[in-house]
């Protein structure tokens, strides 16, 4: 088994959102051809403008409904302890930009609960950690994740776990509550860094020149405790999604016109 790390680099945030977008939907029917005809595939969204732009772009594209989205599970790598209503939450967000114009049945879609919701913060992540179980093979903690999206912050972080915090050093708990998160909202929940890297397949996706300085440090080799993107590990292939001004900082050997 390969465990490729690449750089594609795009002229723009538009071009990027697209090119993902075209990769996701060919990779996703490629992946359920491969499966067996009982067995889904299982994709962790995130949020962030670029994510929202890939998912927009999904529902956008002429190839939409060539996947048979009734096979398809949809996750979240992490989520904003906000009402359900709220124009934050990545889960609403997920939802107006593809999941409500596809036909995904709703039981294959897994959010976080919402703060307005029966459950406290630390009810809601033991109830994600036993819903992922739930889909999990025999022995492991999460389904199968065959392609995980991650969005990338100036700072590094991936999901909510974000640079010399506790969340990024978990590594017996499926998902982990975040209190003191340095970018608002303050409570969150996320997958933990083994979850994320139990991955197949990890998509990073980030734009701007904000981003360079944490992603040269990454491909650099700096410690996952500072620089938790530097921790992202698919099982099979991470492939970083930037655009030119993101791709300052990345070194030549790593950037790659395809994969």
């Amino acid at each position: 088994m390969t465990n490729e790390r690449r750089v594609l680099v795009h002229p723009d945030k538009q071009a990027l959102a697209g090119s993902v977008a075209a990769r996701f939907l060919t990779k996703t029917v490629d992946i359920l051809d491969d499966h067996d005809a009982v067995q889904s595939a299982h994709i962790v969204l995130t949020g962030g403008t670029m994510g929202v732009a890939v998912l927009a772009a999904i529902n956008a594209s002429p190839a939409r409904d060539s996947v048979d989205w009734a096979r398809v599970h949809f996750w979240w790598g992490d989520e904003r302890w906000v009402p359900a209503a709220d124009a934050e939450r990545n889960e609403l967000q997920a939802r107006q930009a593809l999941l409500d114009h596809i036909t995904v049945p709703a039981d294959n879609i897994h959010p976080f609960a919402a703060s307005d919701g029966d459950l406290s913060l630390d009810d809601a992540a033991i109830a994600y950690a036993d819903k992922l179980a739930e889909y999990a093979a025999d022995g492991a903690a999460q389904p199968r994740f065959d392609i995980t999206f991650l969005g990338v912050g100036p700072d590094g972080h991936i999901a909510s776990l974000f640079p010399d915090r506790s969340g990024i050093r978990e590594t017996s708990a499926a998902v982990v509550v975040v209190r003191d998160s340095p970018k608002p909202p303050p409570e969150r929940l996320s997958l933990t860094r083994p979850v994320i890297n139990s991955s197949e397949r990890i998509w990073l996706v980030l734009a701007g020149a904000d981003k360079a300085s944490a992603l040269g440090l990454a491909l650099a080799g700096a410690a996952y405790t500072e620089v938790p993107v530097a921790g992202a590990k698919g099982r099979k292939r991470t492939v970083f999604f930037v655009d030119q001004d993101a791709a300052a900082e990345v070194p030549e050997n790593l950037i790659a016109p395809s994969y």
